[in-house]
């Protein structure tokens, strides 16, 4: 991936527009991350006006979409979902059959639907607007309680952040875990959340107790190799095992065991980008336990063999060893 369009219109929501901008369109070569030619581009060039009263000067017309390796799709008003401008929906169309990534932010999701580019996929957008996506689309499978969905070179996120969290799963696939990490920290957030937008609909404002368990995560994070049963983490915690996956989840927002696949995913990746350990020593250290189930781990989750993950991001400078 080398070249990036970002596609905005009237009414854009500049939040969600900086989030394409900070994810694709910074120089992080001082941090080994490779530059993408990002061009911000609109159906008419000129002045274009943001929700919330200025403006920016677009220079570029949709050319350059119709070669970008990957178009974003930024929110469009909610005034504009009957009747999307008949340019985005041609450039959807053109950009799914091409074979190109394409992600949006929020309701840039509805561009996609009417376009019909999403019809029997899976996809997402903000909670608020999940009902009326798919009152409006029935053919399109939509799921309200994920941050983003990707189906096939099609990633749907759900609103205003978890649109970070989509651009970063793309670059995790395009540039590995590493150097995603690394754009990770420098934009202060984490490279992978886990759970979804479900953790957030009935409690906008999570209430953080005074026993958390983060430090019972981290403790986790550090013996990632141990079998960590929620009965362990349940004691770890002195709480009963049933308090303690209902304590988790709403303060994780996911299960406790599928947050440790999670964690055990990212850190198999790393060791797979930076070591040359055989597969079996990478499943035991990341508590899988065999190469079998780390493969069949990175099938369900990454869509790829560890193979072919290590082949195409491993920075290692020792000899990698057959799998």
């Amino acid at each position: 991936m080398k070249t990036v369009a970002c596609v905005i219109q009237d009414g854009f929501a500049p939040f969600e527009f900086g989030v394409a901008c900070e994810a694709f369109g910074l120089d992080r070569t001082d941090d080994g991350v490779p530059n993408f030619d990002f061009r911000i581009v609109a159906p008419r060039p000129g002045v274009v006006q943001s929700k919330i009263g200025f403006s920016i000067n677009v220079e570029h017309d949709l050319s350059f979409a119709y070669e970008a390796d990957l178009v974003v799709f930024c929110p469009i008003p909610r005034d504009h979902w009957g009747k999307i401008d008949p340019l985005l929906l041609e450039l959807a169309r053109d950009a799914v059959t091409r074979g190109a990534w394409v992600l949006t932010v929020c309701s840039g999701s509805f561009i996609l639907a009417a376009a019909g580019v999403l019809d029997g996929r899976r996809a997402t957008t903000h909670w608020m607007y999940a009902d009326t996506m798919a009152s409006m689309y029935p053919q399109i499978d939509v799921d309200p309680d994920v941050l983003f969905v990707q189906d096939g070179r099609i990633i749907t996120s759900a609103g205003t952040a978890a649109g970070l969290d989509a651009c970063l799963h793309l670059l995790r696939q395009e540039l590995g875990a590493e150097v995603t990490n690394r754009i990770a920290r420098r934009m202060v957030v984490p490279p992978q959340r886990d759970g979804g937008q479900a953790q957030y609909i009935d409690r906008p404002i999570p209430v953080v107790e005074s026993d958390s368990l983060a430090g019972v995560a981290d403790w986790a994070v550090e013996h990632l190799r141990d079998d960590l049963t929620v009965d362990l983490l349940a004691a770890k915690a002195l709480m009963s095992p049933r308090t303690f996956a209902r304590r988790f989840k709403a303060e994780h927002g996911a299960t406790p065991a599928a947050w440790l696949a999670r964690q055990r995913i990212i850190h198999a990746q790393r060791m797979l980008e930076r070591t040359g350990l055989g597969l079996d020593q990478i499943a035991e250290e990341c508590g899988f336990g065999s190469a079998a189930v780390l493969r069949q781990n990175f099938a369900r989750v990454l869509g790829t063999t560890p193979t072919s993950y290590r082949a195409r991001f491993s920075c290692a400078e020792e000899e990698v060893p057959a799998a």
